[in-house]
């Protein structure tokens, strides 16, 4: 009789533990950047960073919009692609939407020189987000990839979202952490 009320327990143990992994983080809602709490790095120069995120069952919509010091009086001029915010990833502001099924998705945005492809995948795992973008297009040099890869993870109480960051370059690789706050 122990041994099937201590089956019985176990079974119901991981059952529990089974349903909370399987439950989806909601990262839905106006999130603004804590720059104090952010390890952004040199090519980052953030003022401040709201992002709005839109998530529904199929797909996350994510939307951010960056307030960037002005660069030094010796610093080159032109565009922010490659060293920008995180909604573009790499092509600054703007509005990403990603798949949530777990496939890649392709699409096209407009670039300086015309049209480029970007690579987009969206995961979920245990608590986390993965997001990944891959943008190539042709520059002066020829080809240029960029590629970021995100994690994302919610506090426990849902009102604090920490982004770990790798975007590479032909420039090379910039890591930052960015903490937000819900508003």
């Amino acid at each position: 009789m122990r041994k099937l009320l201590f089956l019985a327990a176990a079974v119901c143990l991981f059952s529990v533990a089974a349903f909370a992994q399987d439950k989806k983080s909601d990262y839905s809602g106006t999130w603004t950047l804590d720059v104090s709490k952010s390890k952004l790095g040199e090519r980052s120069r953030i003022e401040s960073m709201t992002m709005t995120v839109v998530q529904t069952a199929t797909e996350l919509a994510v939307t951010a919009e960056t307030k960037r010091p002005a660069p030094p009086g010796d610093a080159p001029q032109g565009g922010r692609l490659g060293g920008g915010g995180m909604g573009g990833f790499g092509g600054g502001d703007g509005k990403t939407v990603y798949s949530l099924a777990g496939k890649e998705t392709k699409v096209e945005i407009d670039g300086p020189n015309g049209k480029m492809p970007q690579a987009l995948k969206a995961t979920a795992e245990a608590g986390k987000l993965q997001l990944s973008k891959s943008t190539t297009f042709n520059g002066p040099m020829g080809e240029v990839n960029i590629t970021t890869k995100e994690n994302w993870e919610l506090s426990a109480d849902g009102n604090t979202l920490t982004v770990n960051r790798e975007q590479t370059t032909p420039r090379g690789t910039n890591s930052t952490t960015m903490v937000f706050a819900k508003k």
